[in-house]
């Protein structure tokens, strides 16, 4: 049985992590931490100090709090010989380079998201990126969500920039309103953040060339597609040394 902990445990995606792990087989819900303590999630008391994650003995620790926490959360799970299971963004790379230096008798997953379906749209628009021309990505969240572009928008951006750098010159010379082609992300491609309530997060990566036009999209209807992947994440993580980006290796695509 694995043990398991969920720092950000009273938030909505850290208590649909707590739910999932209790009732996943082979892991178990051992400690739970969060600003907001005093409560329970499945049953487990949280608490406000890391430090209940060591004295639970946790192999395994699910970070869904905000960058600014993680990076003190990370090197104190790497200290103590935990595996992280990380679902937050807005890292920069000295961040991820710090954090693959400290994971050395533990391991580390870093995704931008942990649905499957997401996973695969940006390996398909990777793979698409080199045979078209022009390509933009809209991507639409809660009206909850503070930070844009997602995270996954933006990494999607950089795999699809890394596969080509053949882009065509966006033809705009005026906008009458400043923005009106979105953010200029990663190899110049166009990201479009939408934040609008009754959805809960959401992307279109359109792909354009000679007349003809690839759109891939991927929808979440529930917070709950995530949890198979941090499941998945939590069962694997011992296996995948030191650190990774991305689901797509636990995936094995």
């Amino acid at each position: 049985m694995i043990k398991v902990g969920v720092i950000g445990a009273a938030g909505r995606m850290g208590a649909a992590a707590c739910a999932a792990i209790a009732a996943a087989d082979g892991l178990q819900l051992v400690a739970a931490v969060d600003a907001t303590q005093g409560v329970t999630a499945e049953g487990v008391t949280i608490s406000k100090e890391l430090r209940a994650l060591a004295d639970a003995h946790v192999d395994v620790a699910v970070d869904f709090t905000v960058a600014s926490a993680s990076r003190i959360n990370l090197p104190w799970l790497a200290m103590h010989s935990i595996h992280a299971v990380v679902g937050t963004t807005g890292f920069s790379q000295e961040d991820l380079d710090t954090f693959k230096k400290s994971f050395t008798n533990s391991n580390c997953i870093i995704a931008a998201n942990f649905a499957v379906g997401a996973v695969l749209m940006m390996r398909f628009a990777e793979m698409a990126a080199p045979f078209f021309d022009t390509a933009e990505i809209i991507e639409i969240h809660h009206d909850g969500k503070a930070d844009s572009p997602s995270g996954t928008a933006i990494s999607t951006a950089q795999r699809m920039a890394a596969a080509s750098n053949g882009w065509a010159n966006d033809p705009t010379k005026h906008e009458a309103i400043a923005g009106a082609r979105g953010a200029k992300g990663p190899g110049d491609i166009p990201i479009h953040a939408v934040r609008m309530r009754g959805t809960v997060a959401n992307q279109e990566v359109i792909l354009g060339a000679q007349s003809q036009t690839l759109t891939i999209r991927h929808d979440t209807i529930d917070r709950t597609s995530f949890m198979p992947g941090v499941v998945l994440a939590c069962k694997k993580i011992a296996d995948h040394k030191g650190f990774t980006l991305g689901l797509d290796t636990f995936l094995g695509i």
